[in-house]
């Protein structure tokens, strides 16, 4: 078998992209978007109509409302090509504001099932701000299921895991990519790689607390940078990977063993911590690395969403 095939044993496979023309391929059960994906697809002649159609049939309406059309009418695509769920984001900009994220992932959930979706299909992403996890708490215990993003530290995890979210995405290129960096000249590939990984050790962690605990959130490793990071994490509850990273994968016939064990975790030596608003956000502060990525990551997101803005803003 090739490695996608392998990885498919143990481990829930979900593509990254807005490109859902690409997705049957590789068969994944689910798939993730988030706006720079979704700007990403939009400026290829492939999707450049949907984008056009979606927005003259809406124009006049509120922008924002335009947005989300077009979020959803994506998809709403996706979801003809995978079996499972799709995972679509609210606005980063609202990331610490937990009353408008609850509003703006409720109209995404009313527009899918106006669509005939069932909102068991759909997972609203989140920034894991307190002020997410808390819209992703009110928001589960709504029926409304969550996919935590921009997640860096395990006291992120922890809190997601607390306020019963579905799933969490750490992030593990972007925690190597800050290691690589910080670490300049001194950076020894080889001895940060596989298991070694920064990223990998982060949701290693992760995965080891959750098991052990019985916490029911699913743990998605995300945001990776070659193929040693994903297989270092082959078992993990699911990975969402780039259709490139797909490819490669499914080219080569290398082993895939399974590292990460639901049993083999619950004999972590990890002690059970829980956190309040101050607590979580001292131990936020307290991680350099997780609180620049963060912060990064919602400036990113929050930048390619004003792109697509005043893309949709500039049509006839």
């Amino acid at each position: 078998m090739n490695q996608l095939d392998q990885l498919k044993q143990f481990t829930t496979v979900v593509a990254d992209t807005g490109n859902f023309k690409q997705l049957a391929q590789f068969a994944p059960r689910d798939a993730t978007t988030n706006p720079s994906l979704i700007l990403k697809a939009v400026q290829q002649p492939d999707y450049a109509p949907l984008l056009a159609d979606t927005v003259s049939q809406f124009k006049g309406w509120p922008h924002d409302e335009v947005v989300d059309q077009v979020l959803v009418r994506f998809g709403l695509e996706i979801l003809k090509v995978v079996p499972g769920r799709v995972s679509t984001e609210v606005d980063a900009r609202l990331s610490y504001d937990c009353a408008a994220s609850v509003a703006r992932a409720h109209r995404i959930v009313a527009l899918y099932e106006a669509a005939g979706i069932p909102r068991e299909r759909v997972l609203i992403k989140v920034a894991s701000t307190w002020e997410g996890i808390q819209a992703a708490r009110i928001l589960e215990h709504e029926g409304i299921h969550c996919n935590l993003t921009l997640l860096f530290s395990f006291c992120q995890a922890v809190a997601c895991g607390d306020a019963g979210v579905t799933l969490i995405s750490p992030f593990v290129g972007r925690i190597y990519d800050w290691y690589k960096k910080t670490a300049g000249s001194g950076w020894d590939e080889a001895a940060n790689s596989g298991v070694d990984d920064p990223g990998v050790k982060s949701v290693s962690l992760i995965y080891a607390y959750f098991k052990k605990f019985g916490i029911d959130t699913e743990v998605m490793g995300a945001s990776f940078r070659n193929i040693g990071q994903i297989v270092a994490l082959a078992g993990c509850d699911l990975l969402t990977i780039s259709p490139e990273l797909l490819a490669s994968l499914q080219a080569s016939q290398a082993p895939v063993p399974r590292m990460l064990d639901p049993e083999a975790a619950k004999e972590s030596p990890i002690h059970a911590v829980t956190y309040n608003e101050a607590s979580f956000r001292y131990a936020l502060n307290d991680d350099v690395m997780a609180t620049e990525k963060l912060c990064e990551g919602i400036r990113a997101f929050a930048a390619d969403a004003a792109r697509l803005d005043h893309m949709i803003q500039a049509m006839p």
